[in-house]
């Protein structure tokens, strides 16, 4: 793994992997449309602003910059959206995406890490959530995902390419030193948004529901340090390179869930003020709880979260929010 292409780096997760490899030594160059990326968070002088299914561009890049691996992270990410336009998603996240990986393997690069999602297991009935459960989405957004995983499958077979597949679950926290963080627009992520009830911005943060059936009657989600996310692609680059992968699709989670009352909690005493929230009704197709068994990744790629506590989660964050109060936006 000598340079890395890595699309989408100007976004949330993206950028704090860019950081990483470029704490590594690793040549990175990024490609982002800015679509919801920032610019400003892009901390390698090697950037190209332009789109995936830009075959000449792509070709351009990994001609020049001799690009061995690409970490794949460009894709829309609102499952809102995905339901009300799912032609958008399906174009942006499948078809653009093998047309990418298509023109990358024809210039010679087998190695690829694909940023997929634990949205491909719809609603899930089992906890913790395995890899080998059912891939059953019920929104574009995952299935848009799945099929992406379903090429790569076919690519490893046919064409010698070496994959591996993220499922995230829930992302979240910033750099420790406050340098780069989440700055989503719209905002749908739960921490960010009570931070901004926090910080003055909102009256209040909204729960979906408070009668589920979990202790305190809200939702559970395994929360992952983006950091901690980050060195998990790195970690699987390194064993692509190394030829050593005895699967190709990983969960990256805690193994363990926050629920929205502990997080709200867990803000307020992080941040020493009173976040107000209201009940809202249940979001459908919301499951009362959503934890990955990543036992896979740990005993395969040796991946240990290291940041992902919820007090670490929430200070970074909150680090992040006060000093970017408006994200990477400048006023005034």
């Amino acid at each position: 793994m000598k340079s890395v292409l890595v699309t989408g780096g100007a976004g949330y997760i993206g950028s704090h992997t860019v950081r990483e490899l470029k704490k590594r030594r690793i040549h990175v160059v990024v490609l982002d449309n800015l679509s919801t990326g920032h610019r400003e968070a892009v901390q390698t002088p090697y950037f190209y602003e332009g789109d995936i299914a830009d075959e000449s561009l792509v070709k351009e890049i990994v001609q020049k910059h001799r690009i061995d691996a690409v970490i794949h992270f460009a894709a829309k990410s609102l499952i809102s959206e995905s339901v009300k336009k799912p032609d958008l998603y399906f174009r942006e996240n499948t078809m653009k995406s093998c047309s990418f990986f298509e023109t990358v393997i024809r210039e010679g690069v087998r190695n690829i890490v694909f940023s997929s999602t634990a949205a491909v297991y719809g609603s899930a009935h089992s906890a913790p959530i395995r890899e080998d459960d059912s891939l059953r989405p019920v929104n574009p957004y995952g299935q848009s995902k799945l099929k992406t995983e379903k090429y790569l499958q076919w690519a490893g077979a046919n064409r010698g390419v070496k994959w591996v597949a993220l499922r995230y679950f829930n992302a979240a926290g910033a750099a420790l030193d406050g340098a780069i963080g989440e700055d989503h627009q719209p905002e749908s992520h739960l921490i960010p948004l009570v931070l901004q009830t926090a910080l003055g911005q909102r009256e209040s943060v909204a729960i979906y529901g408070d009668d589920y059936p979990t202790p305190d009657g809200t939702c559970i989600r395994d929360y992952i340090h983006v950091l901690d996310l980050a060195v998990a692609h790195i970690l699987a680059l390194q064993a692509l390179g190394e030829g050593h992968l005895p699967q190709n699709c990983y969960n990256v989670g805690t193994g363990s869930g926050y629920s929205v009352r502990e997080i709200i909690d867990m803000a307020g005493r992080v941040t020493g003020k009173a976040i107000r929230s209201t009940i809202a009704p249940r979001r459908e197709g919301d499951p009362p709880m959503l934890v990955a068994d990543s036992k896979a990744l740990r005993e395969h790629l040796g991946w240990k979260p290291q940041y992902s506590d919820l007090q670490t989660i929430i200070m970074s964050a909150w680090k992040w929010h006060q000093t970017h109060p408006f994200g990477f936006e400048k006023r005034g």
